[in-house]
């Protein structure tokens, strides 16, 4: 049995993470706009605070996701050779996963 993902449901996912993503934004906007915060104690606090902290994991491990599924189409369409295209996408998952790292050692610093 193979786990790879096919062309629906890749567009699934593109399009799932695509709207949690508009409807994480618009949250955030109005959250800002009518508790606006200033200063680094009052971010941390919103951070702190479980439904946001949660919300902009799963909006980090969304974007992720969107980027992935964008560039890994993208490269299957563009680069024919396989040996260039195992590379380049090895590469872009190499950065994903270092900006991933990246993001959680940000989140860890804040929330602890």
């Amino acid at each position: 049995m193979s786990r790879r993902i096919n062309g629906l449901q890749a567009w699934a996912l593109q399009r799932f993470s695509a709207v949690f993503l508009i409807g994480f934004s618009l949250y955030v906007l109005l959250d800002l706009s009518i508790n606006p915060v200033s200063g680094y104690s009052q971010w941390r606090s919103w951070l702190g605070q479980p439904l946001n902290s949660v919300l902009i994991m799963l909006a980090s491990a969304m974007l992720l996701i969107h980027a992935w599924v964008g560039i890994r189409d993208v490269i299957m369409d563009y680069i024919h050779p396989l040996a260039l295209r195992v590379l380049v996408l090895s590469l872009f998952a190499l950065g994903l996963l270092a900006s991933a790292a990246w993001l959680a050692t940000i989140l860890i610093k804040v929330l602890v």
